[in-house]
């Protein structure tokens, strides 16, 4: 029998210690002698490997939450305030800590996110309650994803590193070929299992630029004809890990897990909410099982252009150091805007970390499961 997954990954104090094995540093030390968060800055472990996960159990904590969200919503606090950003998607919330939510109202919060997609939470003091609050924090919303390539905060395999500045151009090299810095995409979705839940904290931003912008991959397939959604509603696409392990490979970087491909439905039903939400992007989704290439990549292209084109199902965030933005990734794709200079040290430093917990295996419409 295969060994489960409790037995074949190494437990929180375990990543903890293997963190800080063999590291390099990806930034310029001395440019950050003076830096609050200097034991954030990105680095990558060089030695720990990890075996392909396994099969594991998923509950989301939206199942126990009240769906009037009394203990979120509902408070009687004036200086709690709750705005819709947009009618599909994106909700802002101030005067409330992610650090101090009860079990009941992270509950009622894992629901929120699922029907509005992203939630952001104004002047909060995540960013300074330590790696392992953060860490029970975004375990409670499910298992912890370790990028099997991304930089990551030393001492936490966990936290993915988000870190663009003069001293590390490494992300600005992916796009430096294109006309837009932007890729629309949800995160690793080429895992069996990939992420649900999101939680994004930037440490340090740009004084202007380097937003976030979300789309509601729900409101996306509703807004297709019916023909189309039935054609999709039976199909699942490849989803696949190996050309960001390639790529990091020939560019020296240390691959920590083998990649895997997985092929997802198409269109996949919210385990909470019941919504169907498109789920394809550009990042990572490579053809469509069962169609001819001609045909996959003009499916394909036609969902990647309603994506990215549909601004009137978006949302786009601007950040300041005392933001954290959770969303969802099942309803949800998400893209960067790097439109800041960021060469120059005084505007450019955008970092940050972003903490991924792992979901379900999607199911699509009349039960359609992935396979791989």
């Amino acid at each position: 029998m295969a060994p489960s997954i409790a037995e074949i990954t190494p437990s929180a104090a375990e990543l903890g210690d293997i963190a800080r094995l063999k590291l390099t540093r990806a930034f310029d030390a001395a440019q950050h002698a003076k830096y609050a968060y200097a034991n954030y800055l990105p680095v990558y472990d060089e030695e720990t490997t990890f075996p392909p996960t396994e099969r594991f159990d998923f509950a989301d904590r939206g199942l126990a939450a009240d769906k009037a969200k009394p203990h979120l919503l509902g408070l009687e606090d004036p200086n709690v305030k709750v705005n819709k950003l947009t009618p599909r998607i994106g909700t802002e919330i101030s005067g409330l800590q992610l650090s101090q939510l009860s079990d009941v109202q992270k509950n009622e919060l894992a629901l929120l996110i699922a029907e509005r997609g992203v939630v952001v939470f104004r002047d909060q003091d995540f960013k300074d309650i330590g790696i392992e609050r953060q860490k029970e924090f975004g375990r409670y919303f499910g298992r912890l994803h370790v990028h099997p390539v991304g930089a990551h905060v030393e001492g936490a395999l966990e936290f993915h590193n988000i870190y663009l500045g003069p001293d590390n151009l490494y992300r600005a090299q992916f796009k430096s070929d294109s006309l837009t810095t932007t890729g629309f995409h949800s995160d690793v979705s080429y895992e069996h299992q990939p992420p649900g839940i999101t939680v994004l904290t930037l440490l340090a931003v740009p004084e202007t630029g380097g937003d976030t912008t979300w789309v509601s991959q729900v409101a996306a397939y509703e807004r297709l004809s019916e023909p189309i959604k039935k054609l999709l509603e039976g199909l699942r696409a490849e989803h696949s890990g190996f050309p960001q392990a390639e790529n990091s490979r020939l560019r020296g970087k240390f691959v920590r897990r083998e990649p895997v491909k997985s092929d997802h439905p198409i269109v996949r039903v919210h385990p909470v909410t019941g919504e169907k939400a498109l789920f394809v992007n550009p990042g990572f989704t490579k053809k469509i099982i069962g169609l001819k290439r001609e045909e996959s990549n003009a499916i394909l292209q036609l969902l990647y252009q309603h994506i990215a084109q549909s601004q009137d199902v978006q949302v786009r965030v601007k950040w300041d150091d005392r933001t954290v933005s959770l969303w969802d990734n099942r309803v949800t794709a998400h893209t960067a805007i790097s439109d800041y200079d960021v060469r120059q040290e005084a505007e450019g430093l955008r970092h940050g970390f972003r903490i991924t917990t792992l979901g379900e295996s999607p199911v699509g419409v009349d039960g359609l499961e992935s396979v791989w």
